[in-house]
């Protein structure tokens, strides 16, 4: 990031907002929300999600997002108990959370390889109406045949192909959602419901799937559903430069975050999109207290909750492949190795795909080197850390004020370390201290999402075909 805080790429120049933004990411199925503690709440209970959110919104947050799991994932071949297993279905959730907020956007993780883009495009259409223009969808992919055993197309999707497939989803999606005109809905309906020649039909043939449909809904208040996505390949990063509104990112530190957004917009405008096109949300979890010394006890709290002795035992388990209980969780690591040389997807995101034999090696002599027990250093490799901002309200608001003034980010996605209450001294603290620094929003600019995020309406899709007015198919 240049000192005159902006991107140069030839002509094109990334120009930061100065301001940053905040989603909630409530993740369902995961290791690091606390449940085992009475202040947690329930994963499944409308309470819970209804609670988050008009907190979220209290704080004039500009998305509540909710992650998907399609299969819930196992442990030495069974479902792993020390999951907190919450996944109601994403768009019957949030169509309930549109009628006890206002102003918040609502955003759908799902599927292209699990869903069809017309059923698809149409529930989103169906969600961006009842909520006034406030509906996202964070476009995701799956190839493994192990997620697929849910579905009667279960490893039909080569690794290879799973972008190529997404594009052709997503473009096949925006058609339908650009096939209504602004005056398609006719004046008077006497003799029809659409003003003739307004309502398109959309036809796409592919590999994997042909539609002919004309579309049923009219576009919303913000024109089509905003786009997420969060791949961080190489083909994930250009299918969200060519594709995405919102990035959620892998990226929370600041070098880290800065060399992303260079990338990112390097990539957009190779995409042929203006350099601001594409907003980047990381996903960060926050500690806070009244000091910086607080903070860090209270870190040290939620870290022993997060990462208790089962469950670093059963994190070890993932990669050994083997039941380990009979070995210390405040003792050095398992001096015996691994049953499996590469760890499979049975086991989520975060373990798949390890090696998992030269994995035991580095980390015995890691943990050697450092003196950590396996509680120890299971605690040091948990994801969240990387990700995780902790100090006193006013020390984190002048480090986000940061990341605001050079356009680092333009906003985060913030996971929640506990259920129902894990935004309130965001809300309560953070967020003031950002408003006096003016880096944070006083007000929704509008009443839709994509207002809400200072995206641009979008482009209608070419080559549509007219359709007959007043049917529909």
């Amino acid at each position: 990031m240049s000192q005159e805080n902006s991107i140069q790429h030839g002509r094109a120049t990334f120009q930061p907002s100065g301001k940053i933004q905040f989603g909630v990411f409530f993740q369902g199925v995961n290791s690091g929300t606390i449940w085992k503690t009475p202040e947690a709440g329930s994963q499944t209970d409308f309470e819970s999600f209804r609670r988050i959110a008009q907190t979220a919104e209290r704080g004039l947050f500009a998305a509540f997002f909710l992650g998907e799991g399609l299969r819930l994932r196992e442990h030495l071949g069974r479902p792993h108990a020390l999951d907190v297993a919450g996944r109601p279905d994403a768009q019957t959730m949030l169509a309930a959370l549109a009628s006890v907020t206002r102003n918040i956007g609502l955003v759908a993780t799902q599927n292209t390889t699990y869903n069809d883009p017309a059923d698809l495009a149409h529930r989103l259409a169906s969600l961006d109406l009842l909520s006034g223009g406030r509906a996202a969808w964070n476009v995701v992919t799956t190839d493994n045949a192990w997620t697929g055993a849910n579905f009667r197309r279960g490893g039909y999707l080569d690794h290879a192909d799973r972008y190529v497939h997404a594009e052709a989803f997503v473009q096949t999606a925006k058609r339908i959602w650009d096939s209504w005109e602004d005056d398609a809905v006719a004046a008077s309906t006497a003799d029809s419901w659409a003003a003739p020649g307004h309502v398109r039909t959309v036809r796409h043939e592919g590999q994997h799937y042909t539609v002919d449909v004309t579309p049923r809904l009219p576009r919303s208040a913000q024109y089509r559903p905003v786009l997420f996505q969060a791949g961080d390949s190489p083909e994930g990063r250009d299918f969200a430069a060519r594709q995405a509104d919102v990035i959620f990112s892998a990226h929370p530190k600041f070098e880290a975050a800065v060399t992303f957004r260079e990338d990112i917009v390097a990539r957009t405008l190779a995409a042929g999109r203006g350099a601001n096109d594409v907003q980047i949300f990381p996903a960060s979890e926050f500690i806070l207290a009244a000091t910086d010394e607080e903070a860090r006890e209270k870190k040290e709290w939620v870290r022993s909750l997060q990462i208790g002795p089962q469950q670093a035992i059963a994190y070890l388990e993932q990669f050994w492949g083997r039941e380990l209980s009979s070995f210390d969780p405040d003792g050095p690591l398992p001096d015996i190795d691994p049953v499996v040389e590469t760890t499979s997807e049975t086991r989520g995101s975060g373990f798949h795909g390890a090696k998992a034999r030269e994995l035991a090696e580095q980390w015995r002599a890691e943990a050697a080197e450092n003196g950590w027990s396996i509680r120890q250093f299971v605690s040091s490799r948990t994801a969240r850390i990387d990700s995780t901002f902790t100090g006193s309200y006013s020390s984190v608001a002048d480090t986000l004020a940061e990341y605001a003034r050079v356009g680092a980010v333009d906003g985060f996605n913030i996971s929640p370390w506990i259920i129902p209450s894990g935004l309130d001294d965001i809300v309560n603290h953070l967020v003031p201290e950002l408003q006096e620094r003016g880096v944070y929003p006083t007000e929704y600019a509008g009443t839709t999402l994509r207002e809400n995020l200072g995206l641009a309406t979008p482009e209608r899709s070419p080559e549509l075909v007219p359709a007959v007015a007043g049917r529909v198919r």
